[in-house]
């Protein structure tokens, strides 16, 4: 219709509008997946697609628009019908590691789904499924760390001048890695009595039974804060985790806080809003962040920036950090995820123009990003060096920043 009312001049904007606000926009709801698909508008309705002769869609010679001088609505119909059946990732602006990713996941459900079927009295290496449940608990049990003592930690910081705000988030996160140490060790002291008959199996601890055995985390443990990874890995991230609380306590503020171990990093950086507020005598709510990548590693920094925290322990996926050029780059095939340096976080008062060369990039605490309706997987965005390519380069590739990868 559009396009019978004006022949001489397309309204290219108000079918982008249409398209990708209105018509499929309408059904999105995730602002992110809303951006890419107004980045695919901008890509396939402009001028260039009406002007040159066999407009490609992407980097595939494969997909491009046929020439309207050539035919009619049939022959659209065949050039449609001549793309590939399996459709490469390149054809969406992806990397290769996208179609990776994808088979990778498909090949997890599968082996899970079989997995699932074995009957639940098999022997596996001459030891049944008591011994080798035995065996599991055991090592778990080594692997638990200590609770805190609260009203310790508490005497202890009374004592020191960390930020009240930052104070109150330490407390909070001790709380809730309490809880979920005593459930374990209450679920693991439960398993060994049922299975030594001394107490009945309950539904809880024939599903929680089963996720051990499985290597996965059970549905009661991973309440906290949310999780892919397997079961052992998970063991090890735990204790990664309380140990860096523990280390605060013990010895003095992280000079770099690894925003993983947080089970609300929103509630961390809010705290970081709110010293930076109260430092300055300015409202909260005229702070923004300002992002800045640290090229000193880890270990070599030994205090923290005077406004603001540095951060570490975050993953890029769909992307690569070129630590020389200080910018977004291709990651190599097969390299799904890859590490981000450290990076400072500073409260800035007022919002400044964003400059040019500059991707949004969401962080995520995991990476099912769409998270549940009670957790959601969005904490976020952080300004990126895009580097040689256009933001919506990487908004296609889907670039993100991760605090926790599946393994």
């Amino acid at each position: 219709m559009l396009l019978d009312e004006y022949p001489s001049n397309t309204p290219l904007e108000a079918m982008r509008y249409l398209i990708g606000e209105a018509n499929y926009g309408g059904r999105v709801t995730d602002d992110w997946d809303r951006r890419l698909v107004n980045v695919y508008m901008n890509q396939y309705l402009c001028t260039e697609i009406i002007d040159n002769a066999d407009f490609r869609l992407s980097e595939i010679e494969t997909y491009c628009v046929p020439n309207p001088e050539d035919g009619n609505l049939v022959s659209y119909k065949e050039s449609v019908q001549g793309f590939p059946t399996s459709d490469h990732p390149a054809a969406f602006g992806q990397h290769p590691n996208a179609d990776i990713s994808s088979q990778r996941e498909e090949s997890y459900e599968l082996l899970g789904s079989i997995i699932s079927l074995q009957p639940r009295n098999a022997v596996e290496a001459g030891e049944t499924r008591e011994e080798l449940l035995k065996k599991q608990m055991n090592t778990l049990h080594k692997l638990i760390p200590s609770v805190f003592n609260v009203k310790d930690v508490k005497s202890i910081m009374m004592r020191r001048e960390d930020p009240d705000a930052l104070k109150t988030v330490l407390y909070q996160e001790i709380e809730r890695y309490n809880i979920l140490l005593a459930r374990i060790q209450e679920t693991i002291s439960q398993l060994q009595k049922a299975v030594s008959g001394v107490v009945v199996f309950t539904q809880e601890l024939e599903e929680t039974s089963r996720s051990i055995l499985q290597n996965k985390v059970p549905q009661v443990w991973g309440k906290s804060y949310p999780s892919t990874k397997p079961l052992r890995a998970w063991m090890r991230d735990l204790g990664q985790r309380v140990e860096q609380f523990r280390n605060w306590v013990e010895d003095k503020m992280p000079p770099v806080f690894r925003l993983s171990t947080f089970t609300y990093p929103t509630g961390f950086l809010t705290g970081v809003l709110q010293t930076s507020a109260r430092k300055n005598g300015v409202a909260i709510d005229a702070l923004s962040w300002e992002f800045s990548v640290v090229k000193e590693e880890p270990d070599d920094i030994i205090e923290g920036p005077t406004e603001g925290v540095y951060v570490m322990g975050m993953q890029l996926e769909g992307a690569k950090w070129d630590a020389i050029k200080s910018c977004l780059s291709e990651p190599p095939i097969m390299e799904l995820v890859s590490p981000m340096p450290v990076m400072h976080f500073k409260p800035v008062e007022g919002r400044r123009k964003m400059p040019r060369g500059i991707y949004i990039c969401p962080l995520y605490m995991y990476p099912i990003r769409t998270g549940t309706r009670e957790r959601p997987s969005y904490v976020i965005s952080v300004e990126l060096n895009s580097g040689t390519q256009s933001s919506d380069h990487w908004t296609k590739r889907g670039t993100a920043l991760l605090l926790s990868s599946d393994s």
